[in-house]
């Protein structure tokens, strides 16, 4: 607006204020509009040299970017691609950029086929954002042979600009394995760790749990399919008590337990970088580890509904799968 009915006369700044430009800018577009019309309120030339590459060498690099492969290899480099191009390796970079592509990266998924997949999804979500009344969201899973690993090279420490390194080399004193069990609402964890990975080590961390809950409660324990949660022993024990329910995460769906999260925790915080001169030792470690998350125990707030994530599955199966392949992505399949 460079004139009103109601204020034939705005000044510069008046005009300014009203379209959030500064004095300079409002007093350019006047003086083109004055000489031009509306013909000088088009975008002129910008200033600079003009473009070496147009906009079809520029699709040309896309195509072959998105279409082909070079002769032997997996995937183009900037290298390769400027030598096919005819351009430079920056000018194929820059081309890149601006369309979002990234040859050297390939990012891996696992798409589940479980039949259940709706119902199960549904299922675990439900219990994360409502849960029922007067009962106890537990998320349980196994974290098999654990390495007792003592570092026998050096470690330089971290300083400023360089980071911590150390040798490859070290000493296994043996393995364990860690079955913990993750309040969903409190963030608490139950941890035991066992010397094998059979249904007898579950069920004996069943009776540990169990015996922590209190009465009158239902369990609802959120699971895998892993073979040793559904074996003869374990279904006699879910028949002594009726108040536990399970309830199964879907094939490739590991990613639906909470407990998965602290376990990526215990990981990256103590055990990659751990240096343990025996297998005591790292369960000692484990057990003040799942000491401190209970000192100050901070749930993992789930927030995603069920309709999200099976809307996303429904996107990526219809952008990277054929019709024929992408059973289990909506409920109108089943």
């Amino acid at each position: 607006m460079l004139l009103s009915a109601d204020h034939p006369e705005w000044t510069l700044a008046e005009i300014g204020a009203h379209v959030s430009l500064c004095d300079d800018t409002v007093g350019t577009w006047r003086k083109r509009f004055a000489a031009q019309r509306l013909e000088g309120l088009r975008d002129a030339p910008k200033s600079g040299a003009p473009r070496t590459i147009q906009d079809e060498a520029a699709l040309r690099v896309v195509r072959l970017t998105l279409d082909t492969l070079p002769e032997g290899e997996t995937h183009w480099s900037t290298r390769g691609m400027a030598q096919v191009s005819g351009m430079t390796q920056r000018a194929v970079h820059r081309i890149w950029r601006a369309f979002g592509l990234r040859p050297h990266l390939v990012s891996s998924f696992t798409l589940s086929k479980d039949p259940l997949l709706i119902e199960k999804v549904r299922d675990i979500v439900g219990l994360y954002l409502a849960p029922p009344d007067r009962a106890l969201v537990l998320c349980i899973d196994e974290k098999p042979q654990i390495q007792a690993l003592e570092r026998g090279s050096a470690t330089f420490p971290m300083l400023p600009g360089q980071p911590e390194a150390t040798g490859p080399t070290y000493v296994r004193h043996g393995t364990t394995t860690l079955i913990a069990a993750l309040n969903a609402k409190v963030g608490s964890v139950i941890g035991q760790c066992y010397p094998q990975h059979r249904a007898e080590e579950f069920r004996a961390f069943l009776d540990v749990v169990h015996a922590q809950v209190p009465a009158g409660l239902e369990v609802h324990i959120i699971l895998d399919n892993d073979i040793t949660h559904k074996t003869k022993t374990i279904q006699n024990w879910l028949l002594a008590h009726p108040n536990v329910h399970f309830h199964f995460t879907p094939t490739s769906g590991s990613w639906l337990n909470l407990v998965e999260l602290w376990f990526s925790l215990l990981s990256r915080k103590r055990l990659r970088r751990g240096n343990f001169t025996s297998n005591d030792e790292l369960e000692q470690a484990i057990e003040a580890f799942i000491s401190r998350t209970n000192d100050a125990p901070k749930p993992f707030v789930w927030t995603r509904s069920a309709d999200d994530i099976l809307a996303n599955i429904k996107r990526f199966c219809e952008r990277h799968l054929p019709p024929d392949n992408s059973q289990g992505s909506s409920e109108s399949d089943h």
